[in-house]
Parts: C-alpha cells; sequence; structure tokens
C-alpha cells in the first residue's frame, strides 16, 4: 500500500513540476501586455526605412508600384522589360525606385543571376536586384541599393522566373542624392541605363 501511495506522490509532483516549468516557458515568450498588445522592447535589427513589403518567396513579392506614370522604359535583349514609374524621396534621406519588370518574349524567362549583385554578403541572400545602381553624374557619385542590418538588400527578392507575357512589380531603396540632384541615372546588370526625374 505504501508502495502505491509513494508512486501516486511522484505522479503528481511530476505533473506540478511539469505545470509549473510551462507556466515559465510561456512567461519567458510572451512578451506582451496585459491587454495582450506586443511590447516594443526599443531593440530594433534593423535601421529606420529598412521595412520593406512583405514579400512571398520565388513570386518576386507583392509590392505594387503606383503605375499611373512612367519615368523610363528599359528594354534587354533577353526579353526583359523594365518600366520605372516612380523615384522618391522619402523622410530619412531615401530615394525608392518602383516598377514594374515584365516578360515581353512569348516563352518562360529565368532572371539573370547578374540582377542579384556581385558582393558576396548578397550573394547569399538569394534572388534580388541588389546589382541596381544609380548613378549621379552632376556630384559622380554612384548609390548601391541599402542593406539591413542583417545584409538583406532593401529590395525585391525571390524573382528567379517570369512567365511568358508575365510582370512582376518591384521597388529598390537607396540612399537619396543630394537635394540639388534632380536627375539619376539607374542601371542594371545587362540592361541599357536610363535617367530618371527625381520626385
Amino acid at each position: 500500500m505504501s508502495l502505491w501511495h509513494g508512486a501516486k506522490a511522484r505522479r503528481a509532483a511530476g505533473a506540478a513540476l511539469a505545470v509549473v516549468a510551462l507556466s515559465v516557458s510561456l512567461t519567458a515568450c510572451g512578451g506582451g501586455d496585459a491587454d495582450g498588445k506586443e511590447q516594443n522592447t526599443g531593440a530594433s535589427s534593423s535601421a529606420p526605412g529598412d521595412e520593406k513589403p512583405k514579400e512571398s518567396e520565388g513570386s518576386g513579392g507583392t509590392t505594387v508600384p503606383d503605375t499611373s506614370k512612367t519615368l523610363a522604359t528599359i528594354n534587354g535583349s533577353n526579353g526583359f522589360q523594365f518600366v520605372i514609374h516612380t523615384a522618391t524621396r522619402d523622410d530619412g534621406g531615401f530615394l525608392t525606385v518602383t516598377g514594374t519588370i515584365k516578360n515581353t518574349s512569348g516563352s518562360d524567362q529565368s532572371a539573370p543571376v547578374q540582377w542579384n549583385g556581385s558582393e558576396s554578403q548578397v550573394k547569399r541572400t538569394g534572388r534580388s536586384l541588389a546589382g541596381m545602381t544609380l548613378v549621379d553624374k552632376a556630384e559622380k557619385k554612384r548609390y548601391y541599393v541599402l542593406r539591413d542590418t542583417d545584409g538583406y538588400p532593401l529590395t525585391t527578392t525571390g524573382i528567379s522566373r517570369i512567365d511568358g507575357g508575365g510582370s512582376e512589380g518591384f521597388f529598390a531603396q537607396f540612399p537619396a542624392p543630394p537635394s540639388s540632384t534632380t536627375q539619376v541615372d539607374l542601371q542594371l546588370p545587362l540592361m541599357p541605363s536610363a535617367t530618371i526625374e527625381i520626385s
């Protein structure tokens, strides 16, 4: 009889210990206040302006540019066409370029790996438009796509293939040139350069 009571006591103690452990782990992982809202701890892994639209891997993202105007159209020899819609200065000293990539050929096309850029840090982040640059001829400066604190480029990622006749929206964020600069040349590997107006 005493053995049975001892086993029962051990099971009860084990159950109580499991409940305590579960409570402690849930408290440690919570991070919310009494209203269930997430608290801001003040820690951030990215600089201001690093936030980018959510993107689905392999789909080219969900970036939807304002297509009401066209700053430039760049035609490549491989059937890809870049239509640049906006080049807007943002608060905080950033310049965001938006546009649409079109596959004007009748067949599916793979995005050239050169669009990713040649830096080892961005090569590891996968498909992107990190190879895009802006050239300020007046100031004789070249601007590269910004990176976040983890080395990921602040541009649309995941575009590896576009169906024949299909298109994908994109964005790319750069340091803003001086306010006196009103035009820059946009350059992307394997594509001709184009001059765009900054708004």
